[in-house]
C-alpha cells in the first residue's frame, strides 16, 4: 500500500474507525487516513470494533472482511441499528467478491479489494463524507416528496408506488449496483435518475446508454472508449460512457441486449473498478455507480444464455421491479395532473384537467404501453384541446375501445382460443398489427402503445416475422 499524503484534508474531520486484525495493515491505514484529515481509531477485530462503534460513535467504519472472533459480515449484522448513521467500507481479499456483494446487500456503503488502491480509498472516504453531510438535507427532500405523493419524477399514492419509493430511497445513498426490471414504458429510467438525484453523486454526470440501440460492433467502444487507430475507422480517441460518468452514475438500459463477450468485460470493470480502452495498454481507475435495466425476466434471460449469470448476480445487488400501470390505476388522477403540468409547460398550453368521462375511459383501459402510453395520449390531447378540460373527443380515434376484438366478421379481428397464453396472444396481436400497417413498424408501435425499440426487441425474439404472420393466417 503506497501512501500518497499530498492531499488537502477534508473540512469535516469525520471520525473513521479502522478494524483490521493484521497490525501493520491497521497502523498503516490509520496513519494514511489521519494524514488525509480524518480523526481515526483502530480495533483488532469485529468484537472490539463493535464496542468502539457503540462508545466512540464513528461516522465511517473501514473493516476487514476476515477477522477472528467476529468477521466483517457478522459485524455488519450487529450494526444494523447504526445503518443510517455509519457508512461501512468493507476491505476484501482477491476472489471474495461474492462476500462483498453480500455485504452491499446487507447495507455496506462500499467495498475495496486488497492490495488497497489508496486513490480509490480516498475517493470512497470523500464520497462517504459527502453522503453523511447531505443525509439530513436529503431526508427533508424525501419527506416533502413523500407527502406530495411523488419521488423525483415518479408519482403515486398506491401501495405499489409507495413501496417503490421506499426501495428507491433505501438504495439511493449507497454505491450498490441496482437492477431495475419491468415492462417497457413503466419508467425504469425515471427510477434510475431518481436514485442518482437522491445520492451524493447528484452533482456529477448521469449517463444513460441503451444497449439495444447500438450495433454489436460498436458497443464496446461506446462503453469503454477506444484509442486512435484501435480498429478500422477509429480516427481519434473516444471517451467511453464509463469515463464520461466519472464520479456519477451510469445506466445500462436493456442490459439483456448486450453481447455476452462485452458482458464479461463489464463484469471485470465492476469488480476491479478499472477499465482499458480498446487499443490501450493502460488501465484507468473509474469511480462510477452502475445501474442496469431490462424489460426481460432476468432468470429467463440467464436460462436462454442472453445474460451471464455472474453479471446478473453482480448487478442484482439490489432489485427494483416497476409495476405495470394496469396494477396501480388508482394513481391515474395524480399521474394525469403531473403529466398535464409537464405538457402545458412544454407546449405553452393551459389545460387544467380531464373530464370524468375521460377518467372513466382511462380507468377501464389496460395500458399495454404503461406510463409512456399515458404520456403520449395526454400530450396529443393537450395539443388538440382548445379548452381547459380534455374530453373524450380529444383522445385518439377508437382509444379505449379494445384492441383485441372477437367479431368473426371483422377482417382485422384477432381470434384467441381458450388456453392461449398471454405471450402467444401478445405475439399474434403484434404480428397482426404489423400486417394491418403493411409492416410500418413506427405506426404499429403507436397503435400497440409500445416504443419502437420494444417492438424491434419483440420481433427479434419471434425470429422471422413474415413466417409467423403466414403461420398465424393458416391457423385462422
Amino acid at each position: 500500500m503506497s501512501h500518497n499524503n499530498d492531499v488537502k484534508p477534508p473540512m469535516n474531520h469525520e471520525k473513521v474507525l479502522i478494524i483490521e486484525d493484521e497490525e501493520n495493515e491497521r497502523t498503516g491505514l490509520a496513519e494514511l487516513i489521519s494524514a488525509w484529515g480524518y480523526r481515526t481509531e483502530t480495533a483488532r477485530d469485529g468484537m472490539e470494533g463493535l464496542e468502539k462503534v457503540n462508545t466512540w460513535s464513528p461516522s465511517i467504519v473501514v473493516t476487514d472482511m476476515k477477522m477472528p472472533r467476529m468477521n466483517g459480515l457478522e459485524l455488519l449484522e450487529k450494526m444494523e441499528g447504526h445503518a443510517q448513521a455509519v457508512a461501512v467500507i468493507m476491505v476484501t481479499a482477491q476472489g471474495t467478491i461474492d462476500s462483498a456483494v453480500q455485504a452491499m446487500r446487507m447495507g455496506a456503503y462500499d467495498y475495496i479489494q486488497k492490495p488497497i488502491d489508496t486513490n480509490r480509498l480516498r475517493a470512497i472516504l470523500q464520497n462517504a463524507s459527502a453522503l453523511l453531510g447531505t443525509r439530513a438535507e436529503l431526508e427533508v427532500t424525501r419527506r416533502k416528496l413523500r407527502d406530495a405523493g411523488s419521488l423525483g419524477s415518479l408519482v403515486g399514492s398506491s401501495k405499489k408506488m409507495q413501496e417503490l419509493f421506499r426501495l428507491t430511497e433505501m438504495v439511493a445513498p449507497s454505491t450498490a449496483s441496482v437492477l431495475i426490471t419491468g415492462a417497457s414504458g413503466t419508467g425504469k429510467e425515471l427510477v434510475a435518475r431518481t436514485i442518482h438525484e437522491l445520492s451524493p453523486r447528484r452533482s456529477k454526470p448521469f449517463i444513460a446508454i441503451n444497449c439495444a440501440a447500438i450495433p454489436e460492433t460498436l458497443i464496446e467502444s461506446e462503453i469503454f472508449g477506444h484509442e486512435k487507430g484501435a480498429f478500422t475507422g477509429a480516427l481519434e480517441r473516444r471517451t467511453g460512457c464509463f469515463e464520461l460518468a466519472e464520479g456519477g452514475t451510469l445506466l445500462l438500459d436493456e442490459i439483456g441486449e448486450m453481447p455476452v463477450a462485452t458482458q464479461a468485460k463489464l463484469l471485470r470493470v465492476l469488480e476491479d473498478r478499472k477499465l482499458r480502452r480498446l487499443g490501450s495498454k493502460v488501465e484507468t481507475t473509474v469511480d462510477v455507480r452502475v445501474l442496469a435495466a431490462t424489460n426481460k425476466v432476468p432468470d429467463e434471460a440467464v436460462a436462454r444464455g442472453e445474460l451471464r449469470n455472474d453479471l446478473y448476480y453482480r448487478l442484482n445487488v439490489f432489485n427494483i421491479h416497476m409495476p405495470p400501470l394496469r396494477e396501480h390505476k388508482e394513481d391515474l388522477p395524480e399521474l394525469v395532473q403531473a403529466l398535464l403540468t409537464e405538457m402545458n409547460a412544454k407546449h405553452g398550453r393551459k389545460v387544467g384537467t380531464i373530464s370524468e368521462a375521460v377518467l372513466h375511459v382511462f380507468q377501464n383501459y389496460s395500458w399495454p404501453g404503461n406510463v409512456r402510453e399515458l404520456r403520449n395520449t395526454l400530450e396529443r390531447a393537450v395539443i388538440v384541446c382548445e379548452a381547459s378540460v380534455i374530453e373524450t373527443k380529444h383522445l385518439p380515434p377508437g382509444f379505449g375501445q379494445g384492441t383485441v376484438r372477437a367479431a368473426a366478421s371483422d377482417p382485422d379481428a384477432v381470434r384467441l382460443g381458450v388456453g392461449t397464453t398471454v405471450e402467444q396472444a401478445e405475439k399474434l396481436l403484434i404480428l397482426k398489427t404489423l400486417e394491418a400497417t403493411s409492416n410500418n413498424k413506427t405506426r404499429a408501435a403507436e397503435i400497440l402503445g409500445i416504443s419502437l425499440k420494444t417492438l424491434h426487441n419483440k420481433l427479434k425474439e419471434y425470429g422471422s416475422a413474415q413466417a409467423d404472420v403466414a403461420a398465424a393466417k393458416e391457423e385462422e
